[in-house]
């Protein structure tokens, strides 16, 4: 995770500590992620909607981000709310 060739930012820690939070919960099990880190916000906020061009390609911390996202549609398909608050 993070490894140079697939990029890391000054966001690595934060957006692993998201993940781990992430994973850690139950798929059916609403999660508030309350962080300090307005930079985290914008990191996923960025990736939320529907867009034809949106694409991991060349993100920083592109790894984490779309494990992320995995565990993200899956608690959707689930019915579940994911808040995340700065």
């Amino acid at each position: 995770m993070g490894r140079e060739e697939e990029g890391s930012s000054s966001n690595l820690i934060e957006l692993a500590a998201f993940l781990l939070a992430l994973h850690d919960t139950l798929k059916k099990e609403p999660l508030l992620y309350l962080c300090d880190n307005q930079s985290l916000s914008k990191a996923v906020n960025w990736w939320i909607g529907e867009g034809g061009k949106t694409t991991l390609v060349g993100a920083p911390d592109a790894d984490i981000l779309a494990a992320a996202f995995e565990i993200l549609r899956k608690t959707i398909a689930a019915g579940t709310e994911n808040l995340l608050v700065k």
